[in-house]
């Protein structure tokens, strides 16, 4: 998938997309990937003197994999975006530093009209850095 088709399926946009391409995808699958440059923003404060990426951007870089997946499911939702409404059990496993690419797996566990529920696995080098499980519900824009 493109960056352009990425821009296509979520309002997301730089410097706040966690996405930087999807390597596969199905009904209720889907596997991204992204890499952080050592030059992303919230590196100057977190933390100075040693880098690491935000645990809750891992969960972020999980919902926005999720938003991609979603978009099949609601063509025709003109006018509307999934938005998190729950995250349970978080757990983080592994630090993820500058220059090093997380590849994101989020599964569709149930659909219940507008309501989706997701389990996600967020992992660096062949480890796990990040698992949850969030749920999420269309939105109406504007």
């Amino acid at each position: 998938m493109t960056l352009a088709a990425i821009h296509a399926a979520i309002p997301h946009r730089a410097p706040f997309l966690l996405v930087d391409e999807v390597a596969e995808q199905t009904d209720d699958r889907i596997i991204c990937r992204k890499t952080f440059s050592a030059q992303e923003y919230f590196f100057a404060g977190h933390y100075p003197n040693f880098p690491l990426v935000p645990g809750v951007l891992l969960c972020e870089a999980g919902m926005q994999a999720g938003a991609i997946l979603l978009a099949r499911h609601v063509q025709g939702a003109q006018g509307r975006v999934p938005v998190a409404t729950r995250v349970n059990d978080v757990k983080f496993k592994r630090m993820v530093r500058p220059g090093e690419t997380i590849t994101i797996d989020v599964h569709l566990v149930e659909r219940l009209a507008d309501a989706f529920f997701l389990k996600a696995k967020v992992t660096c080098d062949g480890e796990i850095a990040a698992r949850f499980e969030f749920a999420c519900t269309l939105a109406t824009v504007g």
